[in-house]
């Protein structure tokens, strides 16, 4: 079985849930997100991290990106899609496919790093 890794940039009310979970699961889509979004690298993903988690109040002030593994097979039934350029490529799960998703995982979730914004609580300066 072939593993893909993919990442995810999470604010920190996503990353304390997955916490919660041991690190096994994403927690499900709120009301308003129809999707679920992993992106197909980790430069695309620490971009989302700094860029926009950092600066959002509702992610805490922080960005941390996150890596996970799933078989090449399954994921193939999500057509990857590009959002901009050469890089920005992600794949788009529906919600309601997001318990499936996530019974997928191979191991654990990890966490590859973390950005704090000059809001965040936690940063030190």
């Amino acid at each position: 079985m072939k593993l893909i890794t993919l990442y995810r940039p999470v604010g920190q009310k996503e990353m304390d849930l997955i916490k919660e979970s041991g690190f096994k699961r994403f927690p499900p889509r709120l009301e308003w997100q129809p999707i679920f979004y992993p992106v197909m690298n980790k430069e695309y993903a620490e971009q989302i991290a700094k860029q926009w988690n950092t600066e959002d109040e509702f992610s805490g002030f922080a960005g941390h990106v996150l890596s996970f593994d799933l078989p090449g097979d399954f994921i193939k039934k999500y057509p990857v899609q590009n959002v901009g350029g050469d890089i920005h490529n992600e794949l788009w799960v529906p919600a309601n496919e997001l318990e499936e998703f996530n019974n997928n995982i191979v191991g654990e979730i990890r966490i590859e790093c973390s950005f704090y914004g000059d809001k965040n609580k936690k940063k030190v300066g």
